[in-house]
């Protein structure tokens, strides 16, 4: 990449960083009458449509639906419907919007035969493919084959799909009340519609519940009657099981059965201690082998009452015989008798003792023997009172199946009574809070809001069309495409000038002291070019463009003019295909110029030729010959320059476009710097950029574009050159006041 495209990006804004407002208020400015015109034209045209539309008048009423039924009781209940559920007013508000409902207002407005819903008495759509298929009889053509009942049908439904598309249902918020709206062409007939919809709506909800009643009435008595047979089949059931088994009062029985068993369960339980008790005495007397001593030293004879009675008395006997030992002799009398007596008792005492151990074994058997009665007799009472818990259970069982049937025939006895009644009252869940009115006006079109949104809408469009065009127009008009398109540097402009048409500019227009803003331009690029190369002696100058007709021989040639006010100045006019520079300076058609030099046939001094008005020399392209490209690459090119650098302050050389040959290309490798001339507006980016990259390809030293045919009254609005012009007054008014324009002379 050449150092020109290097220095030109260096200079160039970071566009990622701001958003550049004055460009977007430039595009729109630019485009501002054709925006407008757009949305003139739009809002006319919607203006027309819109007043040529029919006026729609919307009425409206408002509606209360309740949720609590007024009635005592609730035939729903049957059906299993809770009114008290949310469900339940989006239900009502489809009901209102179902056909069944448009279809009778349509039946009782008789609307099937009304102008406005009528298909009949509509106007026909034009339908392209219908009127194409009856003019070509040989394309297949559609055949009605519906009865008059079915059309019947058919226009019958289409009106009531129009009415429903009409109708409005809109709930308020947090309440019960439905607001309902309708939209037709007469309003009078929009608020009969409503008030009837709001009829038909209570009168068909009375008609179901009717119907409903209707319904659980007949129910109830199918059902009624078979609980009916249900339970006297459940009652005789239970008879006859009482009969069988004789039961009367089976409760008390069975609480006399109870009361027995405890009681028993009791005695047993006292019987088997008492046994446990003689048992345990039975046996130490069985392994004493009836040893009286033996078994006086059990503690359960000693301890017995009777024994210790006894052997109280034994004690005492023996206490006495003591003490009349001491006194008497052992036949004393008293002593005898005392013996006697001592006697008498230590024999009861045995034989109470004996007797106590023959009462315990007989008190062991009698225990025993009552414990296994007592057993016996639990069993036995256990076993009854088991039979009469099960007949008791089976009773219960028919009983509960008998009250079940008894409360479940009670319960439909009662709603029956109960539907009848309320068969009788019928009560509307809803009613009309508001009528419809006639509105006074029309709901639709809403014409000023229609007309301001689409002034709104195709301004609007017009901008973003204005954007679209700005980005899809890849010409080069301003500063900012110089530097942000091209990546090069602007050496100036040349404003456009006011000429005839089909006239070119005067070729001495610089000079002409009426023409101000042209010849300052032209001061302009020469000061930007001498400043430049302030460093750099560029002598040689090569002027260029992209495609023919975009003024690099008009540039040329003024630019020559100016550089000869301050230097020695040699133009060359190296486009030997279609040259300009004879043609403009008026020089015969047969003058002997580059072309004759670099092929030999003529010597440097035949071919100048120096124009005393502007005191520069101009060599022509001479003769046209066959291979320019194969002259300009040419050794003798080379020398020639090496001459004329000699000779000449400054060489300025009109070269051939890039993208037509590459004449240019051969010259830039000559050439000490290069300008490239851009037609303002008119060519194409993409042209632009091939022919700077071919040239910086073989490393062309560009020093900057030359924007040619600039509107300056337009930019002066758009402030799209400031610092180009306006401080060298390029926007000086001339003449009558209207702005210079330059013509193309190449």
């Amino acid at each position: 990449m050449s150092l020109t495209l290097l220095q030109a990006n260096e200079n160039q804004p970071d566009d990622n960083d701001t958003i550049d407002i004055h460009y977007y208020l430039r595009v729109i400015q630019r485009f501002k009458w054709r925006i407008l015109s757009l949305a003139f034209i739009i809002t006319l045209f919607t203006a027309v449509v819109v007043f040529s539309l029919t006026p729609k008048y919307k009425a409206s009423a408002t509606l209360l639906i309740q949720a609590e039924q007024a009635n005592v009781v609730s035939i729903e209940e049957v059906y299993g419907l809770d009114s008290g559920r949310k469900e339940y007013f989006f239900t009502q508000f489809e009901i209102l919007k179902s056909q069944q409902i448009a279809q009778r207002v349509v039946t009782k407005l008789n609307l099937i035969n009304h102008p406005e819903f009528d298909p009949d008495q509509q106007p026909k759509n034009f339908n392209f493919v219908s009127e194409l298929k009856a003019l070509l009889p040989f394309l297949p053509q559609q055949i009605s084959n519906y009865s008059d009942e079915e059309k019947l049908m058919i226009k019958r439904r289409l009106v009531v799909a129009d009415f429903v598309s009409r109708l409005t249902i809109s709930p308020i918020r947090k309440t019960q009340l439905v607001k309902i709206s309708f939209i037709s062409e007469s309003p009078k007939l929009a608020a009969e519609i409503v008030n009837t919809l709001t009829d038909v709506y209570i009168e068909s909800h009375l008609e179901s519940k009717l119907l409903m009643t209707e319904k659980a009435s007949s129910w109830l008595n199918e059902r009624l009657s078979a609980l009916k047979t249900k339970l006297d089949i459940s009652e005789n059931t239970l008879q006859a099981y009482q009969n069988k088994e004789r039961l009367v009062d089976i409760d008390g029985v069975k609480g006399i059965e109870a009361a027995e068993l405890q009681e028993l369960n009791r005695q047993l339980s006292a019987a088997k201690q008492r046994l446990k008790q003689s048992e345990h005495i039975y046996n130490l007397i069985q392994k004493k082998n009836a040893d009286v001593n033996s078994l006086i030293a059990l503690p359960e004879i000693l301890n017995h009452q009777l024994i210790q009675i006894v052997n109280e008395a034994l004690q005492k006997v023996k206490t006495k015989v003591s003490e009349l030992q001491g006194v008497y002799g052992p036949k004393h009398p008293i002593m005898i008798a005392a013996q006697s007596e001592l006697k008498s008792v230590n024999e009861n005492f045995n034989n109470q003792v004996k007797l106590l151990v023959s009462g315990i074994s007989n008190e062991y058997q009698s225990a025993k023997a009552n414990e296994l009665n007592l057993q016996i007799a639990v069993t036995a009472k256990g076993q009854r009172f088991r039979e009469l818990s099960t007949l008791d259970t089976k009773q219960k069982e028919l009983k509960r199946e008998v009250e079940s049937n008894q409360q479940l025939y009670n319960a439909f006895f009662t709603r029956l009574k109960e539907t009848k009644e309320v068969g009788e009252f019928q009560s509307a869940n809803a009613r009309l809070i508001d009528p419809a009115q006639p509105p006074l006006l029309p709901a639709k079109p809403k014409k000023k809001l229609i007309i301001g949104l689409a002034l709104v809408v195709s301004i609007g469009l017009g901008g973003i069309l204005a954007f679209l065009f700005e980005m899809l127009n890849d010409g080069i008009r301003s500063v900012e495409d110089v530097e942000k398109k091209l990546k090069q540097r602007m050496l100036g402009l040349l404003p456009l000038q006011n000429v005839k048409r089909n006239q070119k500019l005067p070729l001495r227009h610089f000079f002409d002291g009426n023409e101000h803003a042209f010849g300052e331009a032209i001061r302009t690029i020469r000061t930007s070019l001498l400043l430049l190369n302030i460093e750099h002696d560029a002598k040689v100058i090569a002027i260029t463009s992209s495609i023919p007709g975009e003024g690099k021989s008009t540039v040329s040639t003024n630019l020559s003019f100016a550089l000869a006010q301050i230097e020695k100045v040699l133009l060359i006019d190296a486009d030997m295909r279609r040259p300009s520079i004879a043609k403009n300076f008026e020089f015969p058609s047969y003058q002997s110029g580059l072309s004759n030099i670099l092929s030999g046939t003529h010597s440097l001094e035949e071919c100048i030729i120096h124009d005393e008005d502007s005191d520069i020399d101009i060599i022509t392209a001479g003769t046209l010959p066959p291979n320019p490209q194969e002259l300009l690459a040419s050794k003798a090119f080379t020398e020639l320059l090496s001459t004329v650098k000699g000779k000449y302050d400054r060489i300025v050389i009109d070269t051939a476009p890039t993208q037509a040959v590459s004449d240019a290309i051969l010259v830039s490798k000559q050439s000490d710097s290069l300008i490239y001339i851009v037609k303002a507006d008119s060519t194409r980016e993409k042209v632009i950029k091939a022919g700077l990259s071919r040239l910086m390809e073989v490393g062309a030293r560009i020093d900057g574009v030359v924007l040619n045919r600039v509107d300056l009254k337009q930019a002066a609005k758009y402030g799209e050159y400031t610092g180009y012009y306006d401080q060298y007054g390029y926007n000086t008014q001339v003449g009558n006041g209207t702005t210079e324009k330059l013509q193309d002379n190449s």
